[in-house]
């Protein structure tokens, strides 16, 4: 039984040999070796972000690429992507650039006990915040081997492959010693060390046989802007530069180069902090611009009110005013009513009111002026212009058709033949129509004359002319211009019938005479000795309405041909004709 049981602890452990032997000969084909040799020998070797061991050394590495940085404070760091062939050896070797100056004091001293070959960080966890590892701060006595800070507080890290050790904020004053116990759960003790105030400038790594000095180098850093004071879209380039920092960003931009320049355009005051970290310690550098938010703006008329006069269609004054607005701290500007977008300008306006009934007009319209900007700011200016004015319906023109005795004007009397009523009649034709050209500019008068059915076709034609030069003379006389009149004669050609005349009768304000009711064939010959006026070019024509009543009403109706002295008689008026009313008919 026992001979049984040894055989079986014999098997198992052979079985776990040969599985132990297949899984180490499975693993050398996966890895391979990389052998970097650094300059100084002191320089510590990270792989893939852990911290691995100091000096010239020869390590296992899994098959593929890795990044190899070494580090040495006080050189210029490097760091590349190295390809580790599986059973193959990779030589790499690394000689770091001396940065060269000197660091001065007062100094405080960190000093650690425990494991040696452990890298040692400050103020941050990754490799570029390596200072140097512990054997290098580990003893001063004999050897100086020294970890030279100025005072103050500094977050202190020590790791090895991947694996944090200890990790702690560590505060010096200049004169004393800090001693970590990383073998005592980093236990720290403090002792005074006036060596610290009287070190001259050191330079920023010196190591020698046993002894190895480092002193950590304050961070600086500088923060400007070309121009604090902007307005809203201006630009500011912002410069920066920093020592000894091997972590640098600005607020609100991100991170930022170790020194350098970033134009802005910020759309608000603005504060921006420059943060510089490093080893030696955190800098900060602030720079506020002040950016101007609120728009400016102006806006103004010429005039505060204008005038408008229109009668019936034709405007008879419309003023204008301009307005003026310019904005300034602005992206964009709308001028209402206007709808215009312009910055700036100058607009001269000619206004028509709203109102369109007739009436007095008194209006008032507001130009609005709105004006903002990409930071929010807005502004609002007003003008206000007043209209004032009338609108009037047309003027009135009352066109009356002229009546003349038998046979006048003759040939040899061409101006005897108006009778005191139809100079009065013609008179208010010429005053009402004057008014009315200031309305209408393009209106003319025609005066058509006619002659009755008695006598030869070409003496009533003659006739008929004499009539009408007759009437246009007199208007030239009453102040109407010549161009505004044009005159043709046709003679017996167009007759008012005798249906005609007796409707017009019916319709006529004053009553016949009683003789004028007897001979209705004298009062048609009387209507047909007439002067017609027609307003052009809209063709309206005169009222024929004969004067019953008036005085020389006998002399106008008569059929034989009244003597010279009755009609120069009949054109003076007396002093009733004068008081009575004109005979006049509306135009509308």
């Amino acid at each position: 039984m026992q001979t049984r049981s040894c055989l079986l602890a014999i098997s198992l452990v052979a079985a776990v040999f040969l599985l132990a032997s297949a899984v180490f000969a499975q693993s050398s084909m996966e890895n391979g070796k990389l052998k970097i040799h650094v300059s100084p020998k002191q320089a510590y070797v990270f792989v893939d972000g852990k911290a691995i061991r100091d000096g010239s050394q020869t390590m296992d590495l899994a098959a593929g690429s890795h990044r190899v940085a070494v580090y040495n404070y006080g050189y210029v760091p490097q760091a590349q992507q190295v390809h580790v062939g599986a059973g193959e050896t990779t030589r790499l070797s690394v000689a770091l650039q001396s940065i060269g100056d000197k660091v001065s004091g007062p100094f405080a001293d960190i000093e650690f006990k425990g494991d040696p070959r452990a890298a040692v960080l400050v103020n941050g966890s990754s490799p570029k915040y390596f200072v140097g590892h512990v054997d290098e701060f580990n003893w001063d006595w004999i050897w100086h081997q020294r970890l030279l800070v100025k005072p103050g507080t500094y977050d202190v890290t020590i790791t090895r492959n991947g694996d944090t050790i200890w990790s702690s904020p560590v505060t010096t004053k200049a004169g004393e010693k800090t001693i970590v116990y990383l073998n005592d759960g980093g236990k720290t003790e403090t002792k005074p060390w006036k060596v610290g105030l009287s070190l001259p400038p050191q330079p920023r790594f010196h190591a020698g046989i046993a002894s190895a000095t480092v002193p950590l180098a304050p961070v600086s850093a500088r923060l400007s802007a070309d121009n604090r004071n902007l307005t809203c879209g201006q630009p500011t380039k912002l410069q920066w530069s920093t020592r000894d920092a091997v972590d640098t960003s600005i607020s609100g931009i991100g991170e930022v180069p170790e020194k350098g320049d970033r134009t802005v355009t910020p759309n608000g005051p603005s504060t921006y902090v420059l943060t510089a970290k490093g080893p030696g310690g955190v800098s900060t550098q602030t720079v506020t611009v002040a950016v101007k938010t609120q728009p400016s703006a102006s806006l103004s008329i010429s005039q505060p009110g204008i005038q408008f006069h229109k009668v019936g269609d034709h405007i008879v004054q419309q003023d204008s005013a301009t307005l003026h607005w310019s904005v300034s701290n602005a992206s964009s500007a709308k001028l209402e009513p206007l709808n215009t977008d312009a910055m700036s300008g100058s607009r001269t306006i000619t206004i028509t009111p709203k109102q369109t009934a007739d009436g007095p007009v008194n209006e008032n319209l507001t130009y609005t002026l709105t004006a903002t900007n990409a930071c929010g700011g807005t502004v609002t200016k007003t003008a206000t212009l007043h209209i004032s004015g009338s609108i009037e319906p047309p003027p009135a023109t009352s066109l009356a058709s002229l009546f003349y005795p038998t046979a006048y004007p003759t040939k040899h009397h061409p101006k005897v033949g108006l009778v005191a009523t139809e100079k009065m009649v013609l008179s208010n034709v010429a005053s009402e129509f004057k008014s009315y050209g200031v309305y209408d500019h393009d209106a003319t008068l025609m005066v058509v004359g006619h002659a009755d059915v008695r006598g030869a076709g070409k003496y009533n034609e003659t006739l008929s002319e004499r009539r009408a030069q007759l009437v246009k003379d007199t208007l030239i006389a009453d102040g109407v211009p010549a161009d505004k009149i044009q005159s043709r004669a046709v003679g017996k050609t167009q007759q008012l019938d005798e249906q005609a005349v007796q409707e017009l009768q019916v319709n006529n304000t004053e009553q016949p005479a009683a003789w004028m009711k007897k001979h209705k064939r004298a009062t048609w010959l009387a209507y047909n000795r007439r002067a017609d006026i027609l307003l052009e070019p809209n063709g309206k024509p005169s009222i024929k309405m004969f004067p019953n009543q008036s005085a020389d009403a006998h002399v106008l109706w008569q059929r034989p041909i009244p003597t010279l002295k009755k009609v120069e008689q009949a054109s003076r008026p007396s002093e009733t004709e004068q008081a009575k009313a004109i005979r006049h008919s509306s135009a509308t």
